[in-house]
């Protein structure tokens, strides 16, 4: 009887009237009388015999390390350099192990582009990374450099040109 009584305490008992289920009426006076002290003669019970089946339902904390090898794979993804480039700035791969730029288009046509996961000096990326879009563009490009968010916008689409040219960089 006390292993149903603590079973039902931790259920609400309007849970049991939504589903026209019926609370003992003994029951429900034991509810009450535990829930009215603040935590004097309960006792939590842990049991870990059944956490085996919730285990495997919980998806895993960590991606794996992505294998070695050489090249592209047949996605098309590259693994970074095995040593970091000598610049001011470095920009972390996303937790899949993707460099982090992305394309973004706001009200029907405005396209941009989103390089994020910036450290180090952003300004110094955002020099280099005009003078890049220039030579390829041979226009000036507009970008928008933000400091809290580690994160810099380039007005256009330009997502494959600077995933290309960050990874012949070593990112």
């Amino acid at each position: 009887m006390a292993a149903v009584r603590s079973a039902l305490v931790t259920l609400r008992p309007n849970l049991f009237f939504k589903n026209k289920l019926r609370f003992p009426a003994e029951l429900r006076a034991a509810s009450r009388s535990e829930h009215s002290g603040a935590g004097a003669g309960r006792e939590i019970q842990e049991s870990t015999e059944e956490y085996k089946f919730v285990e495997r339902l919980i998806p895993p904390s960590r991606i794996p390390p992505p294998l070695k090898h050489e090249g592209s794979a047949p996605s098309g993804w590259r693994p970074p350099a095995e040593t970091q480039p000598s610049l001011p700035y470095m920009i972390r791969r996303s937790r899949m192990h993707n460099i982090p730029v992305y394309s973004e288009i706001k009200h029907g046509n405005q396209k941009s582009t989103i390089l994020r996961k910036v450290e180090g000096d952003i300004w110094a990326l955002n020099t280099d990374v005009r003078e890049f879009l220039t030579e390829l563009t041979a226009k000036e490009t507009v970008t928008q450099v933000n400091e809290v968010t580690a994160t810099i916008r380039i007005k256009g689409e330009f997502h494959n040109e600077l995933r290309d040219w960050l990874q012949s960089r070593g990112f």
